[in-house]
């Protein structure tokens, strides 16, 4: 009878130790169901604590890009519509370098009006001189380093087609729009071919974006809006020569490491405008900036989108 009880007894102890070892091990396994939707927010949050801020922009408008990826960077009003200036200048070169079977050696006659024009205009001039014999791809260094109105001009009426200059530019702006059209800018319009617009000369940080991602593909493209300088041999009216030389407005070139374009804009409504691409270790960051304040703050804004791209 005492082995029974004693063996009661034992049986009860083992029982309390048994259901004390579930309770225990469920209490564990609650608390650590607990934890666990907590631990989610937790990781995320340091994600986000490891991501690099957004640059604040003096900049009304802007946008950067990874150019491989196609990934947003960075974007403010990226897709407000506004004045752009001589980032227009960026499709004028897109539709000439897209001509079929152009030559780039092909000289171009300056003519009196495109030098009118600038006159006319107080526009940012290549200097081009009356009576010169240029190449296309001269009036492309032209165009895209000082920004000269007179190169747009001449590459205007050279690669569009009609009787006479008026409508030649008229439809070398129409092959711009359908440019646009073909590439997806649903917020970009030209009427004009320098940036010199009558109302309706607008894109967006966005569209400018990717305008210059796919004029960068080209070459040639590439190779003129990544030169800082250039002096260039041109025909005289009376068969000499003259040495022509630009340097290039981007004064991104050769203050930030790894630039390699792309163009300058400003004007009364436009402000102060740039579209930049660098390249640092393999990777590409694009963008553009719209309505800066000053030539010096497009810069600074223009450094801190390509910083940031590059980190993130």
């Amino acid at each position: 009878m005492k082995t029974g009880i004693k063996g009661v007894r034992r049986l009860s102890a083992t029982a309390v130790t048994a259901a004390g070892a579930v309770l225990l091990t469920g209490t564990f396994a609650a608390s650590a169901q607990a934890a666990a939707p907590q631990a989610a927010p937790a990781k995320a949050a340091a994600v986000k604590a490891a991501a690099p801020k957004a640059p604040a922009i003096t900049a009304a408008g802007g946008f950067a890009m990874n150019n491989g990826t196609g990934k947003a960077a960075f974007s403010k009003a990226a897709d407000t519509r506004r004045s752009m200036g001589s980032t227009t200048k960026i499709m004028t070169a897109q539709v000439v370098l897209s001509q079929k079977k152009l030559n780039l050696d092909t000289k171009v006659t300056v003519d009196k009006a495109y030098s009118d024009y600038i006159v006319a205009k107080t526009a940012s001039s290549a200097r081009l001189i009356v009576g010169d014999k240029v190449t296309v791809r001269q009036l492309l260094y032209g165009l895209m380093l000082p920004s000269g109105c007179d190169a747009a001009y001449a590459l205007a009426d050279k690669f569009g087609s009609g009787s006479t200059r008026a409508a030649r530019v008229k439809s070398f702006i129409g092959q711009m729009n359908t440019a646009a059209k073909n590439l997806g800018l649903k917020n970009t319009h030209f009427d004009s071919f320098d940036g010199i617009g009558n109302g309706a000369n607008y894109s967006t940080p966005r569209d400018l974006t990717k305008l210059a991602s796919s004029a960068m593909k080209n070459a040639t493209f590439r190779s003129v809006v990544g030169t800082k300088s250039t002096k260039q041999k041109v025909t005289t009216k009376n068969g000499g020569y003259r040495y022509m030389s630009w340097t290039n407005t981007n004064n991104l070139l050769g203050s930030y490491a790894g630039t390699i374009g792309v163009k300058t804009g400003s004007g009364p409504e436009a402000k102060y405008c740039l579209v930049f691409a660098a390249t640092r270790k393999g990777k590409t960051v694009i963008g553009t900036v719209l309505a800066s304040s000053s030539v010096a703050n497009r810069t600074a804004d223009a450094k801190k989108l390509l910083d940031h791209g590059f980190k993130v």
